[in-house]
């Protein structure tokens, strides 16, 4: 690392990770958010083809980055087209399934995974809110996702979840911010 002539960096530090997704192309999904209780069934959310958007927030998450990550996710050109081009989940299009996952936050110390560096969940709860109303506006704003009534489904904030996929991948990718 180079320093200037007042001992400062002259070369940008990286900035901490704040955040992680993993992307993942689907042909449908189908995620529990209600467990099944004494008076109540089950409920499932479930979507078609489109993406799987898996979310961690880490210490330090805040509100002004939420926007830029659902642009990254929803822009990316990860989902295969019936042509074999890659395009956008907006530009397929797709629907989109949004999983909360603390577990990506984790770091393994001996042979435990520990989570020291997670958002704590009032917090937590806030930035996914936000996240997956945002995601729910871009989508029903594309004029293709729009067209053919595509939708946004989100996991529950803090609950343990029963999930399954059929996918032509499985095709996965992560993104920091």
């Amino acid at each position: 690392m180079a320093s200037g002539s007042n001992g400062a960096s002259t070369s940008e530090e990286p900035l901490p990770v704040r955040s992680r997704l993993i992307l993942q192309q689907c042909l449908s999904a189908k995620l529990m958010v209600q467990p099944r209780t004494d008076t109540q069934e089950e409920q499932f959310v479930e979507i078609g083809r489109g993406l799987i958007i898996y979310i961690c927030f880490f210490r330090g998450a805040t509100e002004d980055m939420v926007e830029k990550m659902v642009k990254a996710a929803l822009t990316a050109c990860l989902s295969e087209s019936e042509t074999g081009k890659l395009v956008s989940v907006l530009d397929l299009p797709g629907d989109v399934l949004i999983i909360p996952q603390a577990t990506l936050g984790g770091s393994l110390k001996g042979k435990r995974m520990q989570y020291h560096r997670n958002i704590n969940k009032e917090d937590g709860y806030n930035l996914y809110s936000k996240f997956a109303k945002l995601c729910d506006i871009y989508v029903t704003g594309a004029p293709k996702c729009r067209e053919q009534q595509k939708v946004v489904r989100a996991g529950t904030y803090g609950n343990r979840q029963v999930f399954s996929t059929q996918t032509n991948g499985p095709y996965t990718h992560y993104l920091e911010f």
